[in-house]
């Protein structure tokens, strides 16, 4: 399953997987407990291939972060807890991350990134590769037939 099928929904805990949309919103489904859930397009929903993360020259794609983190821990999950002190926290981003922008990141942002990624890793997503590079791939095998 790739980023762009699953959502973070504001005011709501963990990530939903996308089922299908809606005229008035969307079908989502909970990655921590199963439940369906049918939500407006008036709430604060975020698509994770959409997030980036601020770093003292451009944004990184979260889909890169959740790559380093991956590569870091071994495909694994994450070897400090997203409950842990803002320190402990700063400095394992610091770490996957060394040039995060420190003043616009903050450890609330870093507690989500570290949770998101062991809910990911916990269903079995692991592929955090570009998805639109093999598009691109296919775009250009279609065009030359």
């Amino acid at each position: 399953m790739a980023l762009d099928k699953i959502l973070s929904i504001g005011g709501k805990p963990g990530l939903y997987k996308l089922l299908t949309q809606t005229r008035a919103g969307f079908v989502g489904e909970s990655l921590l407990d199963g439940k369906r859930v049918t939500v407006s397009l008036r709430n604060n929903v975020s698509v994770l291939s959409e997030i980036a993360i601020y770093t003292l020259e451009e944004e990184v794609p979260l889909r890169e972060v959740f790559q380093k983190i991956f590569e870091k821990e071994n495909g694994g999950k994450t070897s400090i807890g997203h409950k842990e002190d803002k320190i402990k926290l700063e400095e394992y981003f610091f770490e996957i991350l060394p040039n995060y922008d420190e003043d616009r990141v903050y450890a609330s942002d870093i507690k989500k990134i570290i949770q998101w990624y062991n809910i990911l890793n916990d269903h079995g997503i692991k592929d955090f590769s570009e998805a639109t590079a093999d598009n691109e791939s296919a775009k250009e095998i279609s065009e030359e037939e």
